[in-house]
């Protein structure tokens, strides 16, 4: 072999290891579970409201004991629900009144995103939602919708959708009373379902416009620049490695499992596989 060619081979053979040595280790992913939660406190806050009977009655205080046992087994890191918390920590303040708001708050960030954080040691509860402050845009502007409509010809349409949305309302409604909380939390959890349904509701109000006013594509951008800002504070709160349980209103799962899917070192986590799980005990 040419002296010439016998070096370049050395120095091939040599110089691999220490190439590889050098490259930085890729960072463990932040793994994230979207728990689709219908509210269990009745706020009323959405277009179409479902009633719930109390969560705090003997009964559901065990199915709600079941569920956060079996999501115990994935072994989240950090828990984050939808509520609004000051920056840049993010921690919700009365984390350390679990105990007492146990026996007293309805909500699903404490008898599910608390309970669960007591129960495996957390030190903190983050809070990730966004609302609109003095000067900001509204993140829903259905009453724009809606006028448009009025004016427009449109009307047909969102009573069309409306009626959907009433209708599933209405069938979860009539089923709550029989099943677990497991077991209703079932349909929030389905990601064709929901993303099905996301699709049909929100897209549709892209054809409420006339080309110069547009307030459909304005609903959808601002419903979108919502759930990115929210997804954001996720961002700040969960560190490489860390397993992040998202309690969330499932209107907001399928954006919210659309940046998991899409973030660089982020892994999306059914949750689907731990609600059947706790439905079967």
């Amino acid at each position: 072999m040419p002296f010439r060619a016998f070096l370049a081979a050395c120095l091939t053979v040599f110089s691999a290891p220490a190439w590889a040595e050098e490259q930085p280790a890729e960072p463990a992913p932040v793994e994230v579970m979207v728990l689709g939660m219908y509210h269990f406190a009745n706020p009323g806050l959405d277009v179409v409201n479902i009633d719930v009977d109390d969560v705090l009655a003997p009964r559901r205080q065990g199915e709600i004991g079941v569920l956060v046992d079996t999501l115990a087994e994935w072994r989240p890191t950090r828990i984050v629900v939808e509520n609004q918390a000051e920056a840049p920590a993010l921690e919700m303040a009365d984390f350390d009144r679990t105990e007492e708001l146990l026996k007293t708050t309805r909500n699903e960030s404490v008898q599910v995103g608390y309970r669960l954080a007591r129960q495996l040691g957390h030190e903190a509860v983050y809070g990730y939602d966004e609302q609109p402050g003095e000067g900001e845009p509204d993140y829903f502007p259905m009453g724009k919708v809606q006028a448009f409509a009025a004016e427009n010809g449109g009307e047909e349409l969102l009573a069309n959708l409306f009626a959907e949305v009433q209708a599933m309302a209405a069938e979860e409604q009539a089923r709550l009373p029989d099943q677990t909380i497991a077991e209703s939390l079932l349909t929030h959890n389905d990601p064709a379902r929901v993303e099905a349904m996301h699709d049909r509701l929100y897209y549709s109000l892209l054809s409420i416009g006339d080309g110069d006013a547009q307030p459909g594509a304005e609903l959808n951008a601002y419903w979108y620049m919502r759930n990115a800002k929210m997804f954001a504070k996720i961002d700040m709160i969960a560190q490489p490695g860390d397993r992040v349980l998202v309690l969330a209103g499932s209107g907001h799962a399928t954006w919210l499992r659309h940046f998991v899917r899409r973030m660089p070192g982020y892994e999306l986590v059914e949750a689907q596989p731990y609600i059947e799980r706790a439905a079967a005990r």
